[in-house]
Order: structure tokens, then sequence, then C-alpha cells
């Protein structure tokens, strides 16, 4: 990667259109560059969907808990937020009627979808979510796939861009770990893409990110090899944190939900040992951390950290 960013003029403004990087993920999605925007992250796209489609008063559909930005963007255009605080354990499934229900009787202008869901790492089957999106008559459905990468037996979802009503949003930034760079980008048909680019920021992405989002997209077995170490450091410390008595969160993700009772004490007490992990309070969830594996000695000094603090029940 480092040598793929030498040489670039960085006195010259960066490609306003992403150019380059937008036909190499048309080619490597199949669909139209005019089916794709680049992003500096996908949480830019979001608020750039926000302002693009909602107005003051709009009412945009957000079920609970999930990534924050969503409400933030919505705010920030002056859209009303209804929130769907269904999601509950001890396995964080999404009632899909109880949404779809929802959807059918408030009609919001914008649904928004995290798929796996940060961070209860929960995934909706494609049957599903095409009913919540066909119950989305009038509305937008904004798909957001930032963690698909690492979604064990994911789905197509590429497919269904042919209807106008849907966005679907991914992360470089997580698939390739270019979070100091920032790279995102959004699918959707070219009528809405239109849209959106009507208050695309000119020279969003800097030269430096698009270079290296092409030669991410050129490392064909990166992906494949990241996704099979993080596999098998997560069935370790799922293994381990069991041994502990503590019970980890089903999920079909990278990350996963711990019950560790007050989730600010037990943040604290692992960073006072050198060690950060998710309090996931502003979630919502109190009782709850959130994990994501890194390398094997990473988890086996996670797992030595919370020795350290005491075995802590997940009933606690």
């Amino acid at each position: 990667m480092s040598e793929a960013l030498t040489g670039i003029s960085i006195e010259k403004y960066p490609d306003p259109e992403s150019s380059e990087l937008r036909q190499t993920l048309a080619d490597k999605l199949n669909v139209s560059p005019g089916n794709i925007i680049i992003g500096s992250g996908s949480t830019e796209l979001i608020r750039l969907i926000a302002t693009a489609y909602l107005e003051a008063d709009d009412l945009a559909f957000v079920p609970q808990p999930t990534y924050g930005e969503y409400e933030i963007a919505c705010q920030i255009a002056g859209a009303q937020i209804f929130r769907q605080p269904v999601i509950k354990p001890p396995d964080f499934r999404l009632n899909v009627d109880k949404t779809i229900k929802l959807i059918r009787k408030h009609q919001p202008k914008a649904t928004f979808l995290c798929n796996p869901n940060n961070p209860t790492g929960h995934y909706i089957s494609k049957e599903d979510f095409i009913m919540i999106m066909s119950s989305c008559k009038t509305g937008l459905v904004i798909l957001d796939e930032a963690y698909l990468a690492f979604t064990e037996d994911a789905w197509i979802s590429l497919d269904l861009i042919g209807s106008s009503n849907l966005i679907i949003l991914r992360s470089m930034t997580k698939d390739y770990a270019l979070a100091g760079l920032r790279l995102g980008y959004a699918v959707a048909a070219e009528s809405t893409m239109a849209t959106i680019r009507r208050v695309l920021p000119p020279w969003n992405v800097n030269s430096m990110a698009q270079k290296a989002g092409l030669a991410a997209l050129n490392n064909s077995t990166h992906l494949k090899g990241c996704f099979n170490k993080i596999r098998k450091a997560k069935k370790f410390l799922i293994n381990e944190l069991e041994h502990l008595g503590l019970t980890p969160v089903p999920s079909q993700t990278n990350f996963f939900l711990v019950r560790v009772g007050s989730a600010r004490a037990f943040r604290q007490g692992l960073l006072n040992r050198g060690v950060l992990v998710r309090d996931c309070t502003s979630f919502g969830l109190p009782e709850y951390i959130r994990l994501a594996p890194r390398t094997i000695p990473e988890c086996q000094k996670l797992i030595e950290a919370i020795k350290d603090l005491g075995v802590i029940s997940s009933d606690s």
C-alpha cells in the first residue's frame, strides 16, 4: 500500500469525480459508474443523503440500537426521528413484522438499516429486507453494509438497485483498514445518484485516498486473508470469554456484544490495564461492551486484562 501512495502530486487538485476508482469499482461490482458515488468515508455519504432527500419535519425511521450518525445526519437536515426501540436481548433480533407495520403506518421519508447492525451484529436476511423495502412505498431506504466484508453467509444486495428508493452504502475504510484516509461508496439507481451529486462537495475525496482505494481493489487476496484471520481470532476470543463466565451475543460479523454489568466501569478497568473496548452506553446498552477481535496476541492481552479484573459473570 505504501508503494502505491508514492509519487502522488499533492500540489494538484484530486479528480473531483474519482473517475478511475469509480470505474474500477463498477467493473468489480458489475454495475455502471453512474451507479456509484465515492465519499470520504460512508459517514459523509450518510450526511449527503440526508441533505439531498430530507427537509424540515420530514420523518426518518431509525431502529434502535444502531449507528448514531443516522440520527445526527437527519437532525442536521431538520428531519424528525422516529425510533423503533424493539431490538432487545438476548439475541437483539429486529422484529421485522413490527418494523413493516410501523413503516406502513407512518410512511417515513427515509428508513436507515444497518446490516449487519452496529453494535448488535445481527444480520437481516434478504427476504426480510425485501419485505421491509417493499413497505416503503414513498420513502427512501438506506442499506448500510459497512461491515458486509466481515459477515458470514452474506447475501447479494446489488441486484436490488434497480429500485429507485434504495441506496446501498459500503465502507472501504473498514474493508481495507483505511481509517486515516476515509473512503466509502454508495450504489444506487442513476436517477438517485444524480440527486445526491447535487449536494456533493467538490474534491470530496483526496488523491491519496483515491490511490489507496485503487491499490486495495487490485489486491484480490486481501479481504479473504483478513476474513480468515478475523474468524479464527473471533472463535478464540469467544471461547476464552465463555471460560471466564461471559456470554457473547451471537453475531454474524466480526464484532459482538458482551454483557458485563457496568460497561463504563468495565471499560475503565481495562483501560487502566492498557486495553480499549467500546462501552455501549451511547447505544442505550449500559450493561454491554462491544468487542472486535484483532490479532491473537492482542486477544490474549484482552483476556489477561479481564482475568486481572476478576472473573465477571454475564449475569452480573
